[in-house]
């Protein structure tokens, strides 16, 4: 397995759905016009590939300075626990710096994948919760 990694561009709409799908993450893949938007409005997307497969997608919005908010990691069920997730996230951090902090809002079936990561678990997080 010869695993790439890129930040230079913004896979295909329809890639990004198909890795949603197969890796479990519940996100509106069925609205295109949706994805694409989130990807138009994120300034950094970190992707890995398996040759031409997309296998694995961190996209993130931040001020590289102060905050990132990791929004989506996703990895193809069948790459799972290879360390796909965790380099995407080295090379997140990376690339926003050490002075940045790294934010996530994690699915309840990934709770307790981040603490193995490196995250710590925060107990002052608000939210208001999307009506669609």
């Amino acid at each position: 397995m010869n695993i790439t990694y890129r930040s230079d561009f913004t896979p295909d709409t329809q890639l990004i759905s198909d890795l949603y799908n197969s890796s479990g993450i519940n996100r509106p893949t069925d609205d295109h016009e949706r994805i694409e938007k989130m990807y138009a409005n994120s300034n950094l997307v970190v992707s890995a590939w398996d040759g031409e497969k997309l296998i694995g997608i961190a996209r993130s919005l931040t001020d590289f300075c102060y905050i990132c908010y990791l929004s989506d990691l996703a990895v193809r069920k069948e790459y799972q626990k290879e360390g796909i997730g965790r380099q995407l996230i080295a090379l997140t951090r990376e690339i926003i710096g050490e002075q940045t902090m790294l934010l996530l809002l994690s699915a309840p079936s990934a709770m307790d994948y981040y603490p193995k990561v490196g995250f710590e678990k925060a107990e002052n997080a608000f939210m208001i919760r999307r009506t669609r």
